[in-house]
């Protein structure tokens, strides 16, 4: 007989706590944390209309994920969808196995009915990262939720411990439900412009947050959204910037801060105006109608609702985004998620090995919208690349079918991935010659942004890196017409997924995988397929290896 998601529940866990007992007695330091999760549809109201949105366990946005540096986290996901699902880790770099990422070309999807459990490790990680539904434009329906990595408890942190830690995910948003959304694109057509923007799910004045007067108090703010630069800004308060996607950064103030599609910054504010209510104001950047959405912040002796319009912020100006971008390092002096300070690789002073030029491009393939890096607009393969890479499958993608610079040829399709040995030290270039903001993430690292500014990308471009205090991350922002250099030290093995995070972008194909190889077969370098991995497509009927 069948069993119920209860059952198979049950099943599962006594596996796995048979598996984690045998592993905890060589690895006893790491602990591990369960998860279970049922991810269905269900109604919701973000902008006061009923629409359909996606929820993990009945709530939207999904549960926050706590953990520490070097948790094990064992997330059992069962799709109660009538389509396949996956869920990915946005910043979370899967150390030697990229098999657990969660996106097309690494993970087989989550067939309706079925679950699937995400073995994870926060290896040498702290900070505040996200996760999200990787397939089709489920993005636009929710499923999105915070990751926090604290740091272990022997390790200094470079600032007093708050009143209180709290999660801020704030994106644009759609009225239409997904499903009509990718019909829009796969018909060829570009999306409309954003009905609004949430915060934690929530449209205007729907976000609560209650403070007590002289408190300090962390904000993990997330960009969930699909496309839009975003400004966060606390009425009369100023933000004190303390951590950028794992990096401890110099503690610089703001009265307001550019959250760019994709990105994570943690900042500190206290409690120190007068008791009453304040706006706090999320606001769309560079487009020609301005989004606008407000939360509150409640003082618990508050004397007054708030009144009047919210605070101004920036608007379209460019420059004082890059102008606020350059001020963002990092703090060299603090511990990261190891007790050696921050600034202790020298990253600078690294001769790299390779530079890659990563140019973005719209156009039209088969009379249909399509957007392209180098000339190539991504397609999906019927089997994930890594799967395919494993089992020695051939025909499921071209190696090295994309280029490492542009050629200025036109769009074409391809399931293109670019090979570059294991420890290489690549200079990756981004250059963007529209008239719109990009937004880059690649999976598996963190990169050190060492330079960004206006017009063309040259070999004198490098004259002016910062090659000391760089913020390392895993997203950067490029702005209109601009270039962004990195540094990254190709130093986990997989097959790692670089694409914009302008998702409609994305979804026709802005995006591609890079395939950091090596011959050895050593565990100390990549670990093999798990055991419970899904196999699809190509790989159907293969067997993954034995416990």
């Amino acid at each position: 007989m069948p069993l119920n998601l209860a059952g198979k529940t049950a099943v599962l866990c006594t596996f796995l706590c048979v598996s984690v007992s045998i592993i905890s007695i060589v690895k006893a330091e790491d602990p591990y944390r369960f998860f279970d999760w049922n991810v269905t549809y269900g109604f919701i109201y973000p902008l006061g209309v009923r629409q359909q949105g996606i929820l993990i366990n009945g709530q939207f946005p999904g549960p926050d994920i706590h953990s520490v540096t070097n948790d094990n986290l064992i997330i059992n996901v069962y799709n109660s969808l009538d389509e396949p699902f996956l869920l990915s880790w946005n910043g979370i770099q899967q150390r030697r196995n990229s098999f657990e990422d969660g996106v097309i070309g690494t993970t087989c999807p989550i067939p309706p009915g079925k679950n699937f459990t995400y073995i994870l490790q926060v290896k040498d990680q702290i900070g505040s990262f996200y996760y999200f539904p990787s397939l089709g434009f489920h993005k636009a329906a929710g499923a999105f939720g915070g990751i926090r990595i604290l740091s272990r408890p022997r390790i200094p942190v470079p600032f007093d411990d708050p009143a209180g830690d709290y999660t801020v995910l704030i994106g644009d948003w759609y009225l239409s439900n997904h499903t009509d959304l990718k019909a829009v694109l796969e018909g060829g057509r570009k999306l409309p412009f954003p009905d609004g923007i949430l915060i934690n799910g929530r449209g205007r004045n729907g976000y609560y947050l209650t403070v007590e007067q002289g408190k300090t108090y962390r904000l993990r703010i997330s960009n969930v959204g699909l496309q839009n630069s975003l400004n966060f800004r606390i009425q009369n308060h100023k933000m004190k910037l303390v951590e950028v996607e794992g990096t401890h950064t110099l503690q610089t103030t703001y009265s307001s801060l550019d959250v760019h599609v994709g990105q994570s910054y943690s900042v500190l504010f206290t409690a120190d105006q007068p008791g009453q209510d304040y706006y706090i104001v999320v606001t769309s950047r560079f487009t020609s109608t301005v989004l606008n959405t407000t939360g509150i912040l409640h003082y618990s002796n508050s004397a007054g609702a708030v009144s009047g319009p919210f605070p101004g912020g920036p608007t379209i100006e460019v420059d004082w985004s890059l102008n606020q971008a350059r001020t963002i390092r990092t703090n060299l002096t603090a511990s990261g998620p190891r007790p050696n300070p921050q600034g202790s690789y020298h990253y600078g002073m690294i001769n790299t090995t390779r530079t890659i030029i990563v140019a973005n491009s719209a156009g039209q393939v088969n009379g249909k919208q399509r957007y392209g890096i180098n000339s190539v607009s991504f397609i999906a393969p019927d089997t994930p690349m890594k799967i395919a890479d494993y089992f020695k499958i051939q025909g499921v993608f071209k190696e090295n079918g994309i280029t490492d610079r542009p050629y200025g040829g036109g769009l074409y399709l391809d399931t293109a991935v670019l090979t570059v040995p294991y420890r290489a030290y690549v200079e990756i270039v981004f250059q963007n010659d529209e008239d719109i903001l990009q937004s880059w993430h690649l999976d598996g690292y963190s990169f050190f942004v060492v330079g960004m500014d206006g017009g063309q990308w040259t070999t004198a471009s490098r004259d002016q890196y910062n090659l000391r205090d760089a913020v390392a991350r895993c997203t950067t922002q490029v702005y209109p017409n601009s270039w962004t250099a990195i540094y990254i030290p190709l130093d986990n093995v997989g097959m790692w997924n670089l694409r914009t995070e302008f998702w409609a972008r994305q979804y026709l194909g802005q995006q591609f995988y890079l395939r950091v190889y090596t011959d050895s077969t050593s565990l100390r370098d990549e670990f093999p397929i798990p055991k419970n991995a899904l196999l699809c497509g190509r790989a159907s009927g293969r067997r993954t290896r034995p416990l």
